[in-house]
């Protein structure tokens, strides 16, 4: 497949940004932007920092989630374990750390399947998707406020459960539907 037209006449142009809120999770901007058609006007833009998931997978077809309440959007859900890339750390040790901050165990080997953003039209907040094989446990977790219920959850039921909304957060459904493109009678055959 071809790539698409980037012309300069598709792109809309900056003029510059400034911020109306900052701390070390969330900046809002306004953004002086002019679109294709013309109109030039000041636009919002969410900054947040790069998140780092990992959707780890056992020899059973099973994938390693958390059971938790999200009280911004009021919802119990699924989530796959993740967080914040640190300052100078490589995504594929932050996808280790996280799951065994999390959970108590560790991937053995982690390898990223996906990037993105979630919302790149009013959010900036790049996501990393890593997929993690062979855990081991290794102890309990340590991050709390994360852990609710730690669960290897069957690959199998992961539809329904999308079906019902009880997987939370874009990057585990990503993650998720990775998984499942990609499954063969042998399992889970990751590109």
């Amino acid at each position: 497949m071809d790539e698409p037209d980037r012309s300069d006449a598709l792109r809309t142009k900056v003029f510059g940004e400034r911020t109306v809120y900052d701390n070390p999770w969330v900046r809002l901007t306004l953004v002086d932007i002019e679109p294709p058609d013309g109109h030039r006007f000041e636009h919002h833009v969410v900054r947040l920092q790069t998140v780092v998931l990992t959707v780890v997978i056992d020899e059973h077809d099973r994938v390693l989630m958390l059971w938790r309440y999200r009280f911004a959007t009021d919802e119990w859900g699924w989530e796959v374990p993740g967080g914040i890339l640190e300052k100078g750390e490589d995504p594929a040790t932050t996808a280790v750390r996280e799951v065994v901050e999390e959970t108590g165990w560790r991937p053995d080997r982690v390898k990223q399947i996906a990037a993105f953003q979630p919302m790149p039209g009013m959010v900036d907040t790049p996501h990393k998707i890593y997929l993690g094989t062979d855990a081991v446990k290794v102890g309990d977790p340590t991050d709390l406020e994360e852990a609710g219920r730690i669960d290897w959850v069957p690959l199998d039921s992961v539809p329904e459960l999308i079906a019902k909304g009880q997987i939370l957060g874009s990057g585990s459904m990503v993650g998720l539907l990775y998984l499942l493109a990609n499954r063969t009678d042998s399992g889970v055959r990751p590109r």
